[in-house]
């Protein structure tokens, strides 16, 4: 599946080239236009960044919790640190603990951070360009199609037109 987005400044653009697209003959079951008053980025299905960093963080939480605990008790082992005057089972839990929440903070920083920034793909500028009341037309289809909207799209000088190419699970 191919798909098209532009970027639209108002939605009487918007609305003018949804009636442009319509009046050549595209099917208009396969055009959706997002904004204000129309379908937002969650109801289409435009990937959430911030479900992505979440995921990151989990993802890279399973290794990192049980492996910080290993290395923060293994610390305290090989140094022998005494944090708390509780005997040197106590001090190397504690210093698992300690460990786990190393781990926990890289997780959250690294693998949340990631999926917030490159989890995303190009849904976070669109995100951005929805929430400063622009407007999105989006046509899928086959590549024919979606290159006889580019040719019609043109003519309203969108602020920004990208094509794209449902990855086939090859």
């Amino acid at each position: 599946m191919n798909y098209l987005i532009a970027v639209l400044a108002d939605r009487i653009q918007v609305e003018e080239a949804y009636f442009a697209l319509e009046k050549e003959g595209l099917p208009t079951n396969q055009i959706d236009i997002l904004g204000q008053g129309y379908k937002s980025a969650d109801e289409y299905g435009l990937i959430n960044p911030n479900v992505q960093a979440k995921k990151g963080a989990k993802r890279l939480g399973i290794w990192l919790l049980p492996f910080g605990f290993i290395a923060g008790y293994a610390f305290n082992v090989l140094t022998g640190i005494e944090i708390f005057p509780i005997g040197s089972f106590g001090n190397h839990l504690i210093g698992g603990i300690l460990g786990t929440a190393a781990g926990a903070l890289g997780a959250y920083l690294v693998g949340g951070g990631v999926g917030l920034t490159a989890g995303s793909g190009d849904a976070l500028p669109y995100r951005n360009r929805l929430n400063e009341g622009k407007y999105l037309i989006i046509v899928k289809g086959t590549e024919e199609l979606t290159r006889q909207a580019t040719r019609i799209l043109r003519q309203f000088e969108p602020e920004n037109l990208q094509g794209y190419i449902e990855p086939t699970g090859a």
